[in-house]
Order: C-alpha cells, then structure tokens, then sequence
C-alpha cells in the first residue's frame, strides 16, 4: 500500500470512532435522568467548541509546520545554488 492510500485509511478509522465517541457520548447524555435539559445542552454547547477548539490547534500547527518546512527548501536551494555559482566561478 502506498502512503497515501494508509492516509486515508486512518482517517476514515479516525472519523469513525469520533463519531462513534460523538454518539455514546450523546446517549449518555440523552439517557441521563439526573441531569435538567438545560445543563445537557450546556455541556453538549462545551464540547462543540472544544472539539471546534481542537480542530483548530490541530490545522494551525499543521500550517506552521508547512510553513516551516518551506522555508527550509527554500533556504536549501538557495544554499544549493550559491554553491553551485561558487564551483562554476572557480572554475574559470
């Protein structure tokens, strides 16, 4: 299998057992007696925004880390190319 292909794999793993969680977690609430309507839709409002929270720690270290990976190809062959000006300059 190429890489890929197990990508996709684990995050078709990975959202099902968020909706999995997502569901149990509902039910829980749902089938809570003890618990007025209003705190369960307190508690379910808290956990969209964490999970919405989460989302986005996880994308915008994702994009930091992409940015920082560009710059380092960037500085790379700027690098590659001095040296190669250097060696054709010395060359002569």
């Amino acid at each position: 299998m190429n890489n890929r292909s197990d990508n996709a794999l684990i995050m078709f793993f990975n959202g099902i057992a968020v909706v999995v969680a997502y569901g149990m977690l509902g039910l829980s609430l749902w089938l809570s007696p003890d618990v007025p309507l209003a705190t369960k839709g307190y508690w379910g409002i808290g956990i969209l925004l964490l999970t919405l929270a989460l989302v986005n720690f996880v994308k915008y270290r994702f994009d930091d880390r992409l940015s920082e990976d560009r710059i380092q190809r960037l500085e790379e062959a700027r690098n590659e190319r001095l040296l190669s000006e250097y060696v054709s300059d010395k060359d002569l």
